[in-house]
């Protein structure tokens, strides 16, 4: 189980307008990497091309890669390119994945760490400590009797059969230890508001047949079209590891009247370790980026009632 992880990450902006049966694609960006058991990045191909990318191959991917990936690809950066985005995905989708092994070998944690290493979920526990609000001192993870491994998974549908053709890329069929991180970002225009709703999973497939996924939420979200700060947030904690993680959802109106471009920053900044939570605050750092996408829905909608 201490193999390397073999990651591949596919997105695109896709456009729909008066017939929902013919969008049309705006970006497209993907990457394959090569990874080791401690996250770091042997080989990296991306789609385009990025000759900066080189000097993320022997990163970890940990907090530090994002800097990384900021001084590498700073003009994916600066335009949110479908790229940048899964580059930014790879500390926490790599740090998730190896949960996946939980539906394939009870003693699964034990498997990951070397038999070298006596103790390995106790030392486990005391490295999560303080990592999020799930795994803060005051939650149940910590109390006596307290579990370490994720209690509240559930079996979930696939993402791929909901009547919408174009909701996700067609996914790769995943039929042994493999885990998939899947993000929807849908934008609208109403009026003097951007309407957002954004969609997150972290999902395996079973032994016997079927998904089960241990973190899921759906955030709604308004941006005022003209100044373009927060004015709304909600977040709908469908699916976590432990009952306490909800908690990391009271917070989040602490970045409402936050211009959306600095919400990238400034959601590390606030919800911090036991503030918040490690994925939710990924969903709300993904905001970030829904100036561009509605700028570029304005233009194709001013383009098409010109015509």
């Amino acid at each position: 189980m201490r193999a390397r992880m073999h990651m591949v990450g596919r997105a695109r902006d896709l456009l729909t307008l008066a017939d929902p049966a013919i969008p049309a694609v705006l970006a497209e960006g993907g990457f394959e990497a090569t990874v080791t058991p401690d996250r770091q990045i042997l080989a990296l191909e991306t789609e385009p091309a990025r000759p900066g990318t080189a000097a993320l191959v022997g990163s970890r991917a940990g907090s530090q890669l994002r800097g990384a990936i900021a001084e590498a690809l700073p003009e994916d950066l600066r335009g949110g390119t479908p790229l940048y985005l899964l580059l930014d995905d790879v500390a926490g989708a790599s740090l998730v994945a190896p949960w996946a092994w939980s539906q394939w070998a009870d003693d699964w944690l034990h498997r990951m760490h070397s038999a070298a290493e006596s103790g390995a979920i106790e030392q486990h526990r005391r490295k999560m400590m303080g990592v999020c609000v799930g795994f803060s001192p005051e939650s149940p993870v910590y109390q006596p009797g307290g579990r370490t491994l994720p209690d509240m998974n559930r079996t979930v549908v696939p993402l791929d059969g909901n009547g919408d053709p174009f909701a996700w890329h067609a996914l790769s069929v995943q039929d042994g230890p493999s885990a998939r991180r899947a993000r929807r970002i849908e934008v609208s225009l109403d009026g003097p508001t951007i309407r957002v709703e954004t969609h997150f999973q972290d999902s395996a497939p079973m032994p016997e047949g079927g998904r089960t996924a241990v973190h899921e939420y759906l955030v709604r979200a308004t941006i005022d079209r003209a100044s373009l700060t927060l004015t709304s947030l909600e977040a709908d904690p469908r699916i976590l590891p432990f009952s306490y993680c909800p908690a990391a959802t009271l917070n989040i109106g602490r970045v409402v009247g936050t211009p959306v471009r600095e919400l990238r920053q400034r959601v590390l900044t606030e919800f911090a370790r036991t503030e918040g939570c490690t994925h939710l605050n990924d969903v709300m750092r993904s905001l970030a980026e829904v100036p561009l996408l509605a700028q570029r829905l304005e233009a194709a909608l001013g383009a098409a009632e010109a015509g």
